[in-house]
């Protein structure tokens, strides 16, 4: 059972179960209140635990596993800092305009003591989320903002820059990323394109357009899983 009241989601899930693939618009802040979770992104595996507080940087290619432990369900909290509200924050506290971000995809915080609380103080309004109106999110969404800039103004760097991502590589990046079910736009965005232009150097790159050489990747990445698990499963008849 999932629960999404504006940008704010609870997770609740007693069989283990994969996340939909899905394509990170915007940073997340998150808590996993039991079990665990392995997540997968276009730039690396990350493992948490019961406890584990995470953020995570947007315009990302995720996939997710959630897996409940000793009979208890997986239970998750999670807040998306959406654009609009990190904008207004950052003129409510003059901050200035940031350089391009370079760092981590995805930073640690499961020690910090005051994000524990906060998340804490989240757990009754998912018990009833008519008190969860748009006002308190927003405040809520201020409060948490507060406790990452300015207890940790480190982090106003992979807060506050607003740039979309440049222009990289696309054969590398497609050839790392294809098996991510998300549409040709996203990808375009993630590879600092337009629609249009990639599928322009999808043509110059691939000599093919972007869903037939899509297609015929996957196809040949689930021949090479399917071979791989037929012999290996020939090793023990």
């Amino acid at each position: 059972m999932s629960v999404q009241k504006h940008n704010l989601l609870y997770s609740c899930v007693y069989e283990k179960e994969r996340g939909n693939e899905q394509f990170v618009n915007e940073h997340a802040l998150g808590i996993i209140l039991s079990g665990g979770l392995h997540l997968y992104t276009n730039n690396g595996t990350v493992t948490l635990k019961k406890n584990s507080i995470g953020l995570i940087r947007r315009n990302q290619l995720a996939k997710s596993l959630k897996l409940p432990k000793s009979n208890k369900p997986f239970k998750a909290i999670n807040i998306l800092l959406e654009q609009n509200a990190l904008k207004k924050y950052a003129k409510i506290n003059n901050i200035e305009k940031q350089n391009s971000y370079k760092g981590d995809y995805m930073i640690e915080l499961t020690r910090d003591v005051f994000l524990k609380g906060y998340f804490e103080s989240l757990l009754p309004y998912f018990n009833n989320l008519q008190k969860l109106t748009e006002p308190i999110s927003e405040i809520k969404t201020m409060e948490a903002l507060d406790l990452l800039f300015k207890v940790k103004p480190e982090l106003s760097n992979f807060l506050f820059d607003f740039k979309d991502p440049h222009k990289i590589d696309l054969e590398a990046y497609m050839n790392q990323n294809f098996t991510f079910n998300v549409s040709l736009d996203k990808f375009a965005k993630l590879t600092g394109r337009s629609l249009a232009t990639i599928k322009r150097d999808f043509q110059k790159t691939f000599s093919d357009s972007p869903g037939r050489w899509l297609t015929k990747k996957r196809l040949e990445e689930a021949h090479f899983l399917l071979d791989k698990k037929t012999k290996s499963l020939q090793r023990y008849i």
